[in-house]
C-alpha cells in the first residue's frame, strides 16, 4: 500500500501541518483529518520505492565490482582534471574537452 502524504487546509487556503497516511491505491484521496475532521489535501510527492536488502548499497563500490558492471570512473586531480581510474573512455578529462 503507497504512503500518501497529506497537508491541513488552512481558512486562506494555505497548506498547514503535513502528515502522512498509508491507503489502497483504490482508495479515494481524504478530505477531511482522520482525526480532528480539518480539511485536508494529497500533497504531490517524490515516489519513495523501496529496493529489497540484497539490492542495497552498502558502503563504497569497489573498483573491481564497477568495472565488472562496466562503469567507468574518474577521479578529479589537484589541477582540476579529471583521471580515469578504470573502465572505458579517454585517459584525461579537462575543462576545454566539454566547452
Amino acid at each position: 500500500m503507497p504512503l500518501y502524504e497529506y497537508a491541513v487546509l488552512n481558512p486562506d487556503g494555505s497548506h498547514g501541518e503535513p502528515f502522512e497516511v498509508l491507503q489502497r491505491i483504490g482508495e479515494p484521496a481524504l478530505t477531511k483529518h482522520p482525526q480532528t475532521g480539518e480539511a485536508v489535501e494529497r500533497l504531490i510527492s517524490a515516489a519513495s520505492v523501496p529496493r529489497p536488502p540484497a539490492d542495497r548499497i552498502k558502503g563504497d563500490i569497489s573498483n573491481k565490482s564497477l568495472e565488472k558492471q562496466g562503469f567507468t570512473k574518474y577521479q578529479k586531480t589537484k589541477t582540476g582534471q579529471y583521471e580515469k581510474v578504470l573502465g572505458d573512455g579517454p585517459d584525461l578529462i579537462k575543462k576545454e574537452d566539454h566547452v
